[in-house]
């Protein structure tokens, strides 16, 4: 980018940082996570660095939280609120421990300090002899809100100290305690399932739940959510004769003895950053299941003194640092956008962006699906978009943010001809199904799409695709892309059956492939050469069959052969298969290609298991749609329950629908299910119904 360019970037940053922070801290009503606002934030901040001619001194980089709110009186904190600096990575860390050691002597000694970065409201607690006196809000960093009398609603800030260690009884007559407010999952499930019976917004996660809470001017409000305390810091403790902490880890000790909490197990004293990163790891691997809202680990310098010396820069410390654990969600630029052609001939547009880590891996490419996805995103090439990836969920692009053009961005259209053989591309207009993932990942109100296909049957690329999408559905993971490149390439293979008639001896000799990789392969082709009936159709690769179409067809025939020889009539009589999905099937079946190809595969060693017949279960006859984002298995899980009690999972919302199970962040299949009057069932519902 020119420097002009850079410049009015950093502008339309602060712009929308600045919006995103008075929703979020003033108006209390965050227009997107605190993902994506750290993402822009973290741009910004590289910006400003990289280029400091275009610094600013009012830039949101230097801000601490929002403007307190006008309906609390206001209080003025003797020791400001001030926030941390974020890391990302380990190496990060190791950066921050760099400019540490060139700040002190070549002498100084340090160890650390871990503690857990809980996601909630941070307020300070003044105590007078004991007695909690004033609770307030963090405001700006310098003013906040004055909310003792909702603090004094907490369960767990005690409104008098008493001393829990046995060998001191001393109380301090005065201490200034920091902490953080939080509401538990369990408590913010347990509200929205209320708020949603009654028909009241939901809350967006246990943070903002929290900071909701707090500035209710009703206490008794504050009391009913049955809100949390965790203490972290020690900032005022001016006793006389009163023995004071030297190190962080000795502040929380006092904590513990005066009756606060902090982060129980998870809080550490660590010699040496690489015991940081073990508790780094620990706490990930548990942080799903922990019952309160986390994002990362606060690291400390834990010597007092050494803070001291340290001391701070601009709004965060030198001494602390806190590690963020990797967002399922972030911002990017699109640069490109391409099209590849599926195996069906479909052509599917992709999003190329800067690469961006996300979950944990960084990614530069994303699918936008097809033309009706690009154009209800309104997507341009030059866009600043929303990105996500949540656990095994391929990336995908979920929001535009419009404030950031510039007005150089470029709309899309798709290629005349296939980009992969210059054959025709043939429009085809509504009463086309989207495919099962398309409509799992959109979760639109419609399963129709305008589709876009090259035409051409030899297409190299359908060919490919094709292979690719048979190894998948037969569950051959050994054998990928560019394995199957390589095959097809040195005349191994020309399509998926010859794949069963593949040796050992004919993969160890290839460049790249050694003895064990050949083996593995191999073992892998003939542990998945017997295959359930709808996998096999599932595999084929015939048009707008997708899982669920698979099974139905499957158990209702109950062997290929009768599937076979089934006519369009008899196949469209199968519950939840229309006359398009039909004619595709009965279609399919009567290409001589096809046929021979299915031959193929049994003489190669396909052995196809026979489904049983579908047994009475406590679902029987019933039908389920999922939506959203279980907590405590994944929707294939919930789905595998399903089918094991008899019932049966659609992918779209009708009168018919017997449930839709409902998780975080539902669609709009959760909204027409409530215009159709469709059972509702949360998570925990379900589960007592499959119990």
């Amino acid at each position: 980018m020119s420097k002009i360019e850079i410049k009015n970037r950093i502008l339309k940053l602060r712009e929308q940082i600045t919006d995103l922070r008075y929703r979020y801290h003033v108006l209390n009503d965050p227009s997107v996570t605190d993902e994506i606002y750290d993402s822009l934030t973290r741009e910004l901040k590289e910006l400003e660095e990289k280029y400091p001619e275009f610094k600013d001194p009012n830039s949101p980089v230097n801000r601490v939280a929002g403007k307190p709110l006008d309906k609390f009186s206001k209080v003025t904190h003797d020791i400001p609120m001030i926030s941390l600096n974020d890391v990302f990575t380990k190496e990060e860390l190791l950066d921050w421990e760099k400019r540490i050691k060139k700040l002190l002597t070549s002498s100084a000694k340090w160890s650390y300090f871990c503690e857990i970065k809980f996601d909630g409201l941070a307020v300070s607690l003044i105590y007078e002899n004991g007695e909690f006196k004033k609770g307030s809000t963090r405001g700006d960093g310098y003013i906040g809100e004055d909310i003792t009398k909702n603090l004094k609603m907490i369960e767990t800030i005690p409104l008098r100290l008493t001393s829990k260690s046995s060998k001191s009884s001393k109380i301090p007559d005065f201490i200034e305690i920091r902490g953080e407010v939080v509401m538990s999952k369990a408590v913010w499930q347990r509200l929205n399932e209320k708020n949603k019976k009654e028909g009241k917004l939901l809350f967006a996660n246990t943070r903002n739940a929290a900071a909701g809470s707090l500035r209710q001017l009703d206490p008794e409000i504050v009391k009913e959510r049955h809100l949390d305390f965790f203490s972290y810091d020690i900032a005022q403790l001016p006793t006389a004769n009163y023995q004071l902490p030297t190190t962080h880890s000795q502040k929380h000790q006092l904590l513990h003895q005066l009756g606060f909490w902090t982060g129980g197990e998870y809080e550490k004293k660590c010699n040496k950053l690489d015991e940081v990163f073990a508790f780094i790891d620990k706490f990930e691997k548990v942080r799903p299941q922990y019952p309160f809202g986390t994002d990362g680990v606060v690291i400390s310098v834990d010597e007092l003194e050494i803070q001291n010396i340290l001391g701070v820069v601009g709004k965060a410390p030198r001494f602390m640092a806190a590690f963020k654990y990797p967002a399922e969600k972030a911002t990017t630029i699109v640069t490109d956008i391409r099209v590849n052609v599926g195996r069906t001939g479909v052509l599917t547009p992709l999003a190329i962006f800067r690469p961006t880590l996300v979950a944990g891996s960084t990614i530069g490419k994303a699918t936008l699906h097809n033309m009706d996805q690009i154009e209800r995103l309104d997507v341009r090439i030059g866009d600043t978009v929303i990105i996500q990836k949540a656990g095994d969920v391929i990336p995908e692009v979920v929001e535009v943010l419009p404030k950031m053009r510039t007005g150089k961005e470029k709309k899309f259209k798709m290629p005349k001809v296939c980009p992969v053989c210059r054959g025709k591309v043939e429009k085809r207009g509504q009463g086309e199904p989207l495919s099962s993932r398309s409509r799992t990942l959109l979760d639109q109100k419609s399963s129709l799409s305008v589709a876009y296909y090259c035409v051409n049957k030899n297409c190299p690329a359908k060919n490919r695709r094709g292979m690719q999408h048979f190894v998948n559905a037969f569950e051959i993971y050994e054998v990928g892309p560019k394995i199957l490149d390589r095959f097809k390439d040195e005349g191994l293979i020309s399509d998926a059956a010859d794949l069963f008639t593949l040796k050992k001896e004919d993969i160890s000799g290839l460049e790249r492939f050694g003895e064990k990789s050949a083996e593995n392969i191999i073992k892998s082709i003939e542990d998945h050469k017997k295959v359930s009936l709808w996998r096999f159709l599932y595999a084929l690769g015939i048009l707008h069959i997708g899982e669920q179409t698979a099974r139905d067809i499957a158990l209702h025939f109950g062997s290929l052969e009768k599937i076979m020889r089934a006519t369009c009539d008899e196949i469209n009589g199968i519950e939840n298969i229309g006359p398009v999905v039909a004619k595709s099937i009965y279609s399919y079946f009567q290409d001589k290609k096809n046929v021979n190809f299915i031959n193929r595969l049994l003489k190669n060693g396909v052995v196809i298991i026979t489904p049983e017949k579908k047994k009475k279960g406590k679902l029987s006859d019933k039908s389920f749609v999922i939506t959203g984002v279980l907590a405590n298995m994944s929707r294939e899980k919930a789905k595998e329950i399903i089918i094991s009690l008899g019932g049966k999972v659609s992918e779209s919302v009708s009168a018919k629908t017997d449930f839709v199970i409902v998780g975080e962040e539902p669609g709009s299949k959760f909204d027409i299910a409530k215009k159709l009057g469709v059972n509702i069932l949360s998570e925990g519902e379900f589960l007592k119904l499959v119990k």
